[in-house]
């Protein structure tokens, strides 16, 4: 019999390094600690802010590639402004908690927040971790521009339906003819079909108004 295979080892991930870093204390005061591990493995951190009030700005303005929150447990306040962060700036948010209850973990994934590291923060953990949270945050990105784009089409579908119902009753036309009269128009036209579609039903409501 031949012995079976050797394992073939996964591949490790690839290094994170050179990233733009903001930092934010809530309250658990290792900042100086973690900003030096940052710097040690080449990351520059653009800011460290204690006060959650001023995330949003510091985002716009310095433009960090990931946000970590260091904390005893993240407040609301933090939690909330992280929140407006991800619908508004989306970035890749980790947080490094002591608080081992499952609440604030949770309310920390509701707003958005890739990695929720528990038990300290510890130097060699920091790479893989920030690795993980670009990944996740990618991923998440993605599944939310795929969600984008299906709602867009889904409303864009309904808005050719009106406008072919409309000209099926006005005209007198079959739905395939209504179709292509839309299509040659946004063609003519040089549109999309959903704008020629929403021109058709803004025209049709003016008249009945």
């Amino acid at each position: 019999m031949k012995p079976p295979p050797a394992p073939v080892a996964s591949p490790s991930p690839p290094a994170v390094a050179g990233l733009r870093v903001l930092l934010i204390d809530d309250g658990a005061h290792r900042a100086d600690l973690l900003r030096d591990e940052l710097v040690r493995q080449g990351h520059e951190v653009v800011g460290v802010i204690e006060q959650a009030t001023l995330i949003h700005d510091c985002v716009l303005r310095l433009q960090p590639d990931i946000v970590i929150v260091d904390a005893e447990s993240p407040t609301r306040d933090t939690l909330e402004h992280l929140a407006t962060l991800s619908a508004k700036m989306p970035r890749p948010v980790v947080i490094f908690a002591e608080d081992e209850d499952r609440a604030p973990m949770r309310r920390a994934i509701q707003a958005g927040v890739s990695a929720y590291v528990v038990a300290g923060l510890q130097s060699q953990r920091l790479a893989p971790v920030l690795h993980v949270a670009i990944a996740r945050f990618e991923q998440d990105l993605a599944l939310r521009e795929e969600l984008s784009k299906a709602q867009a089409q889904l409303a864009s579908r309904k808005l050719v339906d009106k406008a072919k119902g409309i000209l099926m009753r006005e005209q007198g036309l079959s739905e395939d003819l209504a179709y292509q009269r839309l299509r040659k128009l946004a063609m003519d036209r040089g549109e999309a079909l959903a704008q020629v579609a929403q021109r058709v039903i803004d025209a049709h409501d003016l008249l009945r108004g």
